[in-house]
Order: structure tokens, then C-alpha cells, then sequence
């Protein structure tokens, strides 16, 4: 699906069409008709949280058209490497690509223009031009070729360093830190401070391809990693990778990484470090000598050309970038769903569902669909712990949490004093009490079927046999009418209480019925 909201908060950063389309992976005329269609309907950014891509597509766009088929273009790249081959001609790449579009359903162009198309391709390949940068407009960032070392005071083992850099287009000012390992943390971590170092924020961060930073790799399509993506929007700036195998996208971190090489790198490799925290003071103030170091070709340096820039830098927010990470889960038939072997709880309209988590050091947030469906305190300790959430329970479920031993006594207390002593017996049978609710629900529950009074007698009656009864036996009673028996016999024993026994005539005559 098109990423409407991501497309009008890059136009809201003034980002260009090319710029958006690259970083949201879409066409400049999608862009254009996204930008088009929000200025007819008057919709600007910021945009409300319930405002979905779904939902603006719906506003946007109601009744879409389809695309009315068009000629495929080939990759012209391809068929310039290919034309280095020997016996290879355009004839025969003509006839290849025709066959990839019928396989692929799609229309080929003639010969005559497959020919024109590519020798105006061949044209330009080869033209280079010089793209001006504006002060605050872009950040270029990367890992450096070659590695710096620290040595393990324990075991002697030289341990590699990594080298990130990152440069200001505009100033070429520097940042340059190392790191033990590439990874997403340590990739992330170097952003936050490269943005602390700088004092200030771009509007576009420059990457090269590789996998911390780009999950797909492709030359019009790039597909941005959904942490450093989040990170992007958190300093409110635009990731547009640079295009695979060209340098020329990045100039000033390409230029900064062979320099940062002899003057950071190779000046330091006859050091021994023994922590990372004291190459990285060094690197500090071999950074602060390049930084300020004149240029050969013009006059100033780097560090004077970052005064002029930073006044145009956007303001950092409040609080760094905290790390998160995200995973896939399947919403369990108990509505909850396993991180690190702790269990939270989700609405149980979602399960069976396929959820994204976002993990943080103290938050774990569930979204379905790029929308936040719920969050939770993140659970730390021994495995198993669950975090559960009353509204998010079925009906029936969240009503079984309200009873307690107070509540099944006040129910008996309704009914009868036999029926309160059988449910505290019950309740206090158990080692644990809430063991004794569901005997407890079931003896209540038969007064429904066979009436309150009816209940109280069968209460009575199994309090004769045992003075710890169970449903089995109370039900027994009812089912089997006993407790009429005992009805009968009460009211008898009350009849002859009242009127007392009566010898007839005959008995005195002596004569017997």
C-alpha cells in the first residue's frame, strides 16, 4: 500500500517529489497525485493518529482506476554490461527482452526505439554533474573499509574496531566513531550520538545500502529498515539510500572515509588501546585536528564552514532516540503473545492475528497493521510472567475475574444459612481458594434449576451426612428429590408437635385399626 502519511510529512519537511519517492518507494507521479489530492481536500500534516494509510487512501482516492497498460522499458544497465560481452549484439538483447515480456504479460518496444532509447542512454552515462548543497540539507553516513584495534587486557587477543563515520554534505564537517560490531545497536547508537556531536538534525540522512540500514537493496525501491526508519522520523528527517555501487551519491563520506583512513586509522596504528572508550578519545582529537585542518582548494575548513551551516540544522527533540526493536507474533488463543518468554496480553478480537511488536527497554507495543493496537510495562525477571489486561478478555472472562470469597458468600447468604456454611467449607477445603470457585459457582448455580428453598433443604440434608459437602453430593440430593423427603418430614414432626397424638373410640374399646 501507498505510504500516505509518510508522503505528506516529507512534503511537510519540503523534501522534493524525487527525494519522497525514493524514501517511500513509490513514483514521483504518486507523489505528485498524493500532494495534489491533500491540497484539493485540505489535508495537511500533522496528520491524527487514527488517520491511517487505509483510511487516506479511502478519503483520497474512492474509486481507483486502473492503470491503462504501457510499454516495458528494459534495464538498460543490463544491456550495457551485456554489450561488453563478446558476440553479444542488440539484436539478440532486443529478442531476449521481448521474450521476458510476453512471459511477463507485458507490452515491448519496437526494435527501432529499444535502439534509440539505449543510444540516448549510452549518451549520458558517462555525464557527471555537481549537485550543490544547501546548508542543514543532508547528512551522508557509512562504515569505514578499514578497522582500528584494542587489545584484551586479559587474553592479548586484538579485538577489531569498527569505524563510523558520518559528514555534513555542506561543510564536509565530521563525525567518526568506533564501535566492536556493525550491528543494528551499534549502528543506531552511533546516529544518536553523531546527532548529539553536531548539535542539530537534516532534513535527509544519506545511507549506503547495507542490511542495518536498508532491508532491500534495490536501485529505484530501496526498503528502509523499520528501526532506522523510526529513528528517521523521531529526528524528523527523510532516509534516501544511495543507489547500489555509486559512490558519486555520497561524495562526502566517501571522500571523509579515505582521509578519516590516513588520519584517524593509519595515524593510530602503531597505538595500543585497551579499552574502546580510550580509542575513541583519540579518535576525538585526531577528529578535532582534521575538522579544523584548511582546505587545500579553497580557503576556511571544515569546522568554519560547520558555523555557517549549524544556525541551519533542525533543533533536536526533547529526548534521544531510544532503541527499539521489532518482531512478528501470533496472537495465542489466550489473547496473549510470547516476547522473551513473557506473555502480554491483546485484544482478543486479534487472535489467531499476526502482530508487529516494537521492543524497547521498558515498552512492548503491538501494532496490527501499522496501527498501535495496545502497550504494556515490559516484564523483566524469571520466564513465564504474565501482563494482562482486563479490557482486552472476552465478556465472560472479564467476569470471572471479579469473583472472590466475599462474593460467593453474600450470593449464599441470599439463599440460606446451611447454604453459606457448605460454601465456606468449600472455599476452605482448598490450599488454594480460588481451586473452590468453580464448586462454588456450580451449588449456586442449581438454585436456577431447582429454586432457592430447595437449595437451602439440599444444604441441610448433605450437612446430616458429612460436614464437608461437595456439588456431587448436593446435586445427588436434588436430582434424587431428597431434599422433599426432608420437607415431609419436618412438616409431619411440626404437625405433631402442634396438635400432639390422639387416641381414638376404638382404643379405649379395645379394638385396633
Amino acid at each position: 500500500m501507498t505510504k500516505y502519511r509518510e508522503i505528506l510529512r516529507l512534503h511537510s519537511l519540503g523534501i522534493n517529489q524525487t527525494g519522497i519517492a525514493e524514501s517511500c518507494g513509490c513514483s514521483r507521479k504518486t507523489v505528485r497525485k498524493v500532494v495534489n489530492r491533500s491540497k484539493e481536500l485540505e489535508v495537511k500534516w500533522p496528520l491524527k493518529a487514527e488517520a491511517t494509510d487505509a483510511e487516506l487512501e479511502k478519503q483520497f482516492f474512492p474509486e481507483k482506476s486502473t492503470k491503462e497498460p504501457s510499454h516495458k522499458h528494459p534495464d538498460y544497465e543490463h544491456i550495457a554490461r551485456e554489450m561488453m560481452r563478446n558476440g553479444v549484439t542488440l539484436k539478440l538483447l532486443w529478442n531476449e527482452y521481448c521474450d521476458e515480456c510476453r512471459q511477463g504479460r507485458e507490452l515491448p518496444l519496437m526494435y527501432s526505439r529499444f535502439c534509440f532509447h539505449y543510444q540516448k542512454y549510452s549518451e549520458k552515462k558517462r555525464a557527471t554533474m555537481h549537485i550543490p548543497r544547501k546548508p542543514g540539507d543532508q547528512i551522508e553516513v557509512d562504515w569505514a573499509g578499514g578497522t582500528a584495534s584494542v587489545i584484551d587486557r586479559d587474553t592479548g587477543e586484538i579485538v577489531p574496531a569498527y569505524i563510523f563515520v558520518g559528514v555534513l554534505s555542506y561543510s564536509l564537517y565530521a563525525y567518526v566513531e568506533a564501535f566492536f560490531s556493525q550491528d543494528m545497536e551499534n549502528w543506531i547508537g552511533a546516529h544518536v550520538n553523531m546527532y548529539n556531536f553536531f548539535g542539530g538534525a537534516t532534513r535527509m540522512l544519506v545511507p549506503d545500502n547495507l542490511k542495518t540500514g536498508v532491508d532491500k537493496s534495490d536501485w529505484y525501491t530501496p526498503v528502509i529498515n523499520k528501526t532506522y526508519h523510526e529513528m528517521a522520523e523521531h529526528y524528523n528527517t527523510a532516509v534516501i539510500p544511495a543507489r547500489v555501487r555509486k559512490p558519486k551519491d555520497k561524495p562526502g563520506v566517501e571522500g571523509s572515509v579515505k582521509v578519516v583512513s590516513s588520519w584517524v586509522i593509519a595515524a593510530l596504528r602503531d597505538e595500543k588501546f585497551f579499552t574502546l572508550e580510550e580509542l575513541n578519545r583519540e579518535i576525538c582529537f585526531k577528529l578535532n585536528t582534521y575538522n579544523r585542518k584548511p582546505f587545500q582548494k579553497k580557503e576556511g575548513s571544515r569546522y568554519s564552514f560547520f558555523e555557517e551551516e549549524k544556525p541551519f540544522l533542525m533543533p533536536l527533540p526533547a529526548a534521544s532516540y531510544e532503541l527499539a526493536t521489532w518482531k512478528q507474533a501470533t496472537v495465542q488463543f489466550n489473547y496473549h503473545i510470547s516476547v522473551d518468554k513473557m506473555q502480554y496480553s491483546v485484544p482478543y478480537e486479534y487472535i489467531r492475528q499476526k502482530v508487529d511488536v516494537r521492543i524497547t527497554k521498558n515498552i512492548i507495543e503491538v501494532f496490527y497493521r501499522n496501527t498501535r493496537i495496545c502497550s504494556h510495562k515490559r516484564l523483566y525477571g524469571h520466564p513465564g510472567q504474565y501482563s494482562s489486561v482486563e479490557a482486552h478478555m472476552p465478556e465472560d472472562h472479564q467476569k470471572y475475574l471479579k469473583w472472590d470469597k466475599t462474593r460467593f458468600i453474600e450470593w449464599a447468604e441470599k439463599i440460606g444459612a446451611n447454604t453459606v456454611i457448605v460454601i465456606k467449607s468449600i472455599l476452605a477445603s482448598y490450599k488454594v481458594e480460588q481451586q473452590g470457585y468453580k464448586s462454588c459457582m456450580g451449588i449456586l448455580k442449581l438454585a436456577d434449576k431447582y429454586s432457592l428453598n430447595r437449595l437451602e433443604a439440599a444444604c441441610k440434608k448433605a450437612l446430616f451426612y458429612t460436614p464437608h459437602p461437595s456439588y456431587k453430593i448436593i446435586k445427588n440430593i436434588l436430582t434424587t428429590g431428597q431434599d422433599k423427603l426432608l420437607e415431609v418430614q419436618q412438616k409431619e414432626s411440626s404437625g405433631l408437635n402442634e396438635h400432639g397424638f390422639t387416641r381414638g373410640a376404638g382404643y379405649y374399646r379395645g379394638v385396633r385399626s
